[in-house]
């Protein structure tokens, strides 16, 4: 005997007010009853506080509960007998928010490293006392409501940045600070979700060899926790725009996909919690001292490496 459940649009994207259609569909060898079967979809914030966030201390750890934004549950059929094969039943729910109630409104599914917002949809059937009830869940994927998107297409807003030796924070080596170097470029920081992160770089000069050349995207989660405000930053992908030496005044073109749902549209503070993003240009020299750490995290600054970054907006357009 088992239970599952089929959506009706394959991609399992979803937007609010829009109806969440599909079967549950159940395989037997032989007829059974059951005591009901439900359909319940639950959307939660689950904010997790770990080891390494700026401003957490012990007492803090998983103390912060989850926010409810939809939790609908409906009875698809009484108590009855399933025929033996296949049998599909068919369901529907709306997908209202619970803003009206004081609830939260609805946000787009999204992974991260300490905030996740997941939709659940979970098929129960009870069955009787010496009978084990069977279950089974499916995610499904949530955007944002058209009715408060931008028009499209929105021009991604571009952004010029350059890397010296001055601009550095951190330590350099003293070939690179005597020899000197000059990366310019654009790059758009504000952009729809669904379209890429374009712009070029121009290596102008560079006494050093280059290594390579990297696009980081960071995401820096906010949790709210009392009267305190804890943040975590961390790498969501890399992308390697050249590898090794490259010819100087050559234009080198940035194109990154954004991977989906392990990023969104930015949420501001003014919330229990905020997701916000970065871009970062990372430059490595080639250097004796950098073969000794091939495997480095590229976010951490060293003597080697030379980089900026830059704020990015993310949206969702129509």
């Amino acid at each position: 005997m088992s239970i599952q459940i089929k959506l009706s649009r394959a991609s399992r994207v979803y937007r609010p007010n829009e109806h969440l259609q599909g079967v549950i569909v159940t395989t037997s060898t032989n007829s059974i009853s059951h005591q009901g079967i439900r359909i319940t979809l639950n959307g939660t914030v689950n904010l997790q506080i770990r080891a390494g966030m700026a401003g957490v201390i012990d007492s803090f750890y998983n103390v912060v509960k989850p926010i409810s934004i939809i939790n609908k549950s409906s009875e698809i059929q009484s108590s009855g007998k399933l025929g033996a094969g296949t049998t599909e039943i068919p369901f529907s729910i709306t997908l209202s928010s619970q803003q009206h109630d004081g609830g939260e409104r609805f946000y787009e599914t999204y992974h991260g490293a300490n905030i996740s917002i997941q939709y659940l949809l979970t098929a129960d059937m009870v069955r009787g006392y010496l009978h084990k009830s069977l279950s089974t869940t499916i995610e499904v994927i949530i955007e944002s409501d058209k009715a408060y998107l931008a028009a499209a297409p929105v021009s991604p807003e571009t952004v010029s940045f350059y890397i010296t030796q001055d601009t550095q924070k951190h330590p350099l080596l003293p070939e690179l600070l005597s020899g000197g170097f000059r990366v310019t470029g654009k790059v758009s920081t504000c952009c729809s979700v669904s379209n890429p992160i374009t712009g070029d770089l121009v290596v102008e000069a560079s006494a050093t060899p280059i290594q390579s050349i990297d696009i980081l995207l960071l995401r820096t989660e906010s949790i709210l926790a009392g009267d305190k405000i804890l943040t975590d930053t961390s790498v969501v992908q890399t992308t390697q725009v050249a590898d090794g030496d490259v010819c100087r005044g050559m234009t080198l073109p940035i194109y990154v996909i954004i991977p989906r749902l392990l990023m969104c549209p930015t949420i501001l503070a003014g919330r229990p919690f905020s997701v916000e993003f970065q871009l970062t240009v990372v430059v490595s020299f080639q250097s004796e001292l950098s073969k000794r750490q091939p495997k480095s995290d590229l976010r951490t600054p060293r003597l080697w490496v030379a980089m900026e970054t830059l704020p990015l907006r993310l949206i969702r357009t129509k």
